[in-house]
């Protein structure tokens, strides 16, 4: 029988994952381990329970929390992080730091004590941001897009992919990820751990606690479902800035794959994301939010751009369907009316936490 640990299993991505894989597999054991720091993820402990997961409220800042785990595990899914992208711009960096890099040692050195595969969703932000900046663009009435021609490897009008060059800053958030990739690698290389890199882009549905810095499509969402007002940030103003999209059923059912033919995946590093194919722009977001809702809002326009934002980014991911031939199915519109229906049929729990 499996045994599963997942870590941030108490959030956006971990419970739905934890959920998904406990209805497709019932004899699974799964495990959830979880601090409850990030406001609303206390909401998905009954979901968790409902389904026969097991809770663990533990850190994984500290190792000494991971010896409640005695039962034996056969893989471990790292899904804890602090996920803003602004996180540790103030000069506080020790919860990013100890949270992104250390935790993530702590769940491979659990691994490591149970023989278990790991699989670690690290984050599109590992890619420079000033290379990404350099990237030839064209723009049309409601989208930057990526030009035909470029001039930097492991970019085309396919998007992004794992050979785009990685010396640069990409924010303190995105360093600590990457730092956590090349120790995945080590214990890979190492120990001969079974593991895979997962470098997603944004991730979203329903039951995710978005904020401006981190789950924007669903606060994009939430905003105008209660009518508040948003702004278009950086680049002009004019919300042109541009996102693929992966729902979280789409990866769960990459991560299903990698449970089950960890040899195949194993030492692999991949770009994760919706590709052109699942892509929006702000400005786009808020024509198709305006037509499930019903309601449009004010969006005030503020020309300058912040630090660590970027003009797009879409993820090319050539290398994880050629192996396997995986790819996003769920669409821009499907993932928005199911982030609305869920806003609908849980408005008065979410709206102290979401508006």
């Amino acid at each position: 029988m499996h045994t599963i640990l997942i870590t941030g299993g108490a959030g956006f991505v971990g419970s739905n994952l934890a959920i998904l894989l406990k209805e497709k597999y019932p004899s699974y054991s799964i495990l959830c381990m979880d601090n409850l720091k990030r406001r609303g993820s206390e909401l998905n402990l009954i979901r968790l329970r409902g389904h026969g997961i097991t809770f663990i409220h533990g850190d994984i800042r500290q190792k000494n929390d991971f010896d409640q785990i005695i039962t034996p595990v056969s893989c471990v899914i790292d899904a804890a992080a602090e996920p803003s992208v602004l996180a540790g711009l103030d000069g506080n960096t020790d919860y990013l730091i100890e949270t992104n890099l250390n935790g993530t040692v702590h769940a491979l050195n659990l691994a490591l004590k149970h023989k278990a595969n790991f699989i670690f969703l690290s984050t599109s932000r590992v890619y420079p941001i000033k290379t990404i900046e350099e990237i030839i663009t064209t723009e049309n009435d409601t989208r930057f897009d990526i030009a035909a021609s470029q001039q930097i490897k492991g970019v085309s009008a396919a998007g992004i992919s794992e050979d785009f060059p990685l010396r640069g800053s990409r924010s303190l958030y995105g360093a600590t990820k990457l730092a956590s990739e090349l120790m995945v690698e080590e214990y890979h290389e190492m120990f001969g751990l079974n593991t895979v890199i997962n470098r997603c882009g944004v991730i979203t549905g329903p039951h995710q606690m978005g904020k401006i810095d981190q789950g924007v499509v669903v606060l994009w969402m939430a905003r105008h479902f209660w009518k508040n007002k948003l702004s278009y940030v950086g680049y002009g103003g004019t919300g042109k800035q541009l996102r693929d999209m992966i729902h979280i059923k789409d990866l769960f059912s990459l991560i299903d794959l990698q449970i089950h033919q960890e040899k195949k995946f194993a030492g692999h590093t991949f770009n994760i994301g919706g590709t052109n194919k699942v892509s929006a722009s702000l400005q786009e977001l808020t024509t198709l939010c305006h037509q499930i809702t019903g309601n449009k809002i004010l969006i005030d326009a503020i020309p300058e751009t912040r630090k660590a934002d970027i003009r797009l980014y879409i993820s090319d991911c050539h290398k994880i369907q050629t192996l396997s031939q995986w790819e996003p199915m769920i669409s821009v519109e499907e993932i928005l009316q199911d982030i609305f229906l869920w806003i609908k049929d849980n408005e008065k729990q979410l709206k102290p936490i979401l508006n």
